[in-house]
């Protein structure tokens, strides 16, 4: 047919129409570095979506394993910290080895044992086995939650990585909001071991996808000496710091706590000592950008993570709610920061991420504000305005300040900085939900929750509520002495 037919037949003209515009399409779509951003992006999107599940899933469940296993109100309450124990101890060194041996590589193993963990939990016949099986998932999520962070940074220009990020936050707070939800009604429907199984199936298609479409693995030219000696004195003095104090004031936890502070200092003088750290302490002290940001990140989660745990004790035992209820209650902050997220971490590509972040501040701390009135007769209304409220704010904190972190860095340093950025986060949650164990512990001590103590966890969680105000407090203060962004 010559060009002649074609132009009398024009249904025919407009299929070669289509199929050049969909050859344009393609093209853009294998285009490498475009491919290679949306692959990695999913990717890390969805594995930020399956640790929620791998956490606050779980906490919805408590009540209903407590009682199968007959586990104690002490022994419950180290489900959330055992987790952060190994996450904080962890996170540090596999930020190094991500940057030294591939950070592709890294993700890709803690996914590994992440499904691992998960089916032992699973399969865990008493409260101590699956509490080790937690330790194994912190540390699992200690290699997934920095290093892919640093993926999507690694492969995004500047002018688009606070969207990236944004999109990245606004799928953890999906998962958060969703994890509740799913755990309560999983836990009604299949029983409590199957939240525990949840991340497995998840985490091995990841790494399936992964093998197959991410071909990079950013890591330094030149893999240098790894810190062993520094990994098991960090290792050795978070852990003991967090043992110590879930059980103050007893005298023998006095004195584990200045071992481990003594061990952190070590920890710090032999971080300046040596040619090849874990972590350059100049990046602190050269960049008031990047300290600021990493103290309000820890005080805003130290706020935030006990929340969930709390709430979802008082719901259940004081409301008389199913689990599947109190989910859906505790949703509302997570359905906040996944709206409010991708948004913020846009306006933090061309405003300066200090202002935005601190307005989040500042409205995290009206919502706590409001939980402060908290007492045996607060409707579950009340406290699902209150969290949609603190939700709004941390959509608005998250991204612009995770944005300001890894601004402030060289690219060579981004593995270490999205660790430290995350190390920020847990030792925040494990601050918050240690103290949360100490307020347990000396209201409620080794005695099952029952309708006699009631009013001793009122007391507990209005105290827990009054500390994390304070802590919104000193984020706020630090989010708004951060000064000017640079970015790299």
């Amino acid at each position: 047919m010559n060009i002649f037919a074609l132009r009398r037949q024009p249904w025919l003209n407009n299929v070669v129409i289509f199929i050049l515009r969909m050859s344009r399409d393609i093209k853009l779509l294998v285009d490498k570095d475009k491919f290679t951003q949306n692959i990695v992006l999913l990717v890390v999107c969805a594995g930020s979506m399956m640790s929620p599940l791998t956490m606050s899933s779980v906490n919805i469940a408590m009540p209903v394993m407590a009682a199968e296993l007959r586990a104690d109100a002490s022994l419950i309450s180290w489900l959330p910290t055992i987790f952060l124990v190994s996450n904080v101890a962890l996170m540090l060194p596999f930020g190094k080895l991500a940057d030294n041996i591939g950070r592709k590589r890294i993700y890709m193993s803690g996914l590994i044992v992440t499904a691992i963990a998960s089916c032992g939990a699973a399969m865990a016949t008493s409260i101590e086995g699956i509490l080790f099986c937690r330790f194994v998932q912190g540390g699992a999520s200690a290699m997934t939650l920095g290093t892919g962070v640093a993926m999507i940074t690694s492969v995004y220009p500047t002018n688009k990585r606070g969207m990236a990020i944004g999109i990245n936050s606004a799928c953890i707070y999906i998962g958060l909001t969703i994890a509740p939800v799913l755990g309560g009604i999983v836990t009604e429907l299949f029983g409590w071991r199957w939240v525990f199984a949840m991340p497995a199936p998840i985490a091995l298609i990841l790494v399936t996808l992964i093998a197959i479409f991410v071909k990079g693995d950013w890591r330094k030219e030149q893999q240098l000496p790894f810190d062993w000696q520094g990994t098991v004195i960090f290792g050795a003095g978070t852990t003991l710091f967090v043992i110590a104090l879930t059980e103050l004031p007893q005298w023998d936890y006095v004195l584990m706590l200045l071992a481990a502070l003594m061990l952190i200092g070590l920890f710090i003088w032999h971080q300046s000592a040596i040619a090849q750290p874990l972590i350059r302490w100049q990046m602190f002290t050269q960049s008031r950008q990047y300290s600021c940001s990493l103290a309000a990140a820890f005080f805003m989660y130290a706020s935030l993570y006990p929340l969930v745990f709390l709430l979802s004790l008082y719901l259940q035992y004081i409301h008389q709610l199913s689990p599947s209820d109190t989910g859906k209650i505790i949703l509302m902050q997570g359905v906040a920061m996944a709206i409010l997220a991708p948004l913020s971490g846009r306006l933090s590509d061309s405003i300066q991420p200090r202002k935005i972040a601190t307005i989040g501040c500042l409205v995290v701390a009206s919502g706590f504000l409001m939980l402060a009135q908290l007492d045996m007769n607060t409707t579950p209304f009340y406290i699902g305005s209150s969290l949609f409220l603190i939700g709004i704010g941390m959509g608005l904190f998250t991204s612009p300040n995770n944005n300001a972190v890894l601004s402030a860095v060289h690219s060579k340093d981004l593995g270490v900085a999205a660790a430290t950025m995350n190390l920020a986060r847990v030792m925040g949650n494990v601050i918050g939900m240690s103290v949360v164990n100490l307020l347990i512990n000396t209201h409620l001590g080794d005695k099952q929750i029952i309708p006699q103590y009631y009013g001793a966890l009122e007391t507990t969680i209005s105290a827990a509520i009054m500390i994390s105000l304070l802590y919104v407090l000193v984020g706020t203060i630090m989010s708004a002495l951060r000064g000017k962004a640079e970015y790299q």
